[in-house]
């Protein structure tokens, strides 16, 4: 079993910036692959951003391109997602997950956290 603990979220102005937390616990989770998925009120669970068990490679859903980066710790069981410029549009709750796929589909997680809130304010 691996909990997944989110933080970092807050009420924020339209163009700061901020840095999300995810802290694993239980199971070893360096072999896994990890990723945030926001989701807005009214709205599907979507997919923000994928990093590799190992940091290689990385995925990005388009709509944060160039604003959000996605990093991880397995020494510290703990991945980051810096977010950069913003947008009321990125209000959302803000959920880490572990799995073993390389995809952006919700079913391939295994481990989800409960979330952290985000709302930017124009």
């Amino acid at each position: 079993q691996v909990d997944l603990v989110e933080s970092g979220g807050g009420l924020v102005q339209a163009g700061v910036s901020l840095r999300l937390s995810c802290a694993a616990s239980g199971r070893d989770v360096s072999g896994y692959n990890m990723g945030w998925f926001r989701q807005a009120p009214g709205k599907e669970r979507e997919f923000v951003a994928l990093i590799s068990w190992n940091s290689v490679n990385t995925w990005y859903a388009d709509f944060v391109k160039g604003r959000f980066t996605i990093s991880r710790d397995n020494a510290k069981n703990t991945m980051w997602l810096r977010m950069n410029s913003l947008k009321p549009e990125d209000s959302a709750i803000y959920y880490c997950a572990a799995g073993r796929s390389w995809n952006n589909r919700r079913r391939d997680y295994e481990y989800w956290g409960q979330g952290t809130q985000v709302t930017v304010s124009s």
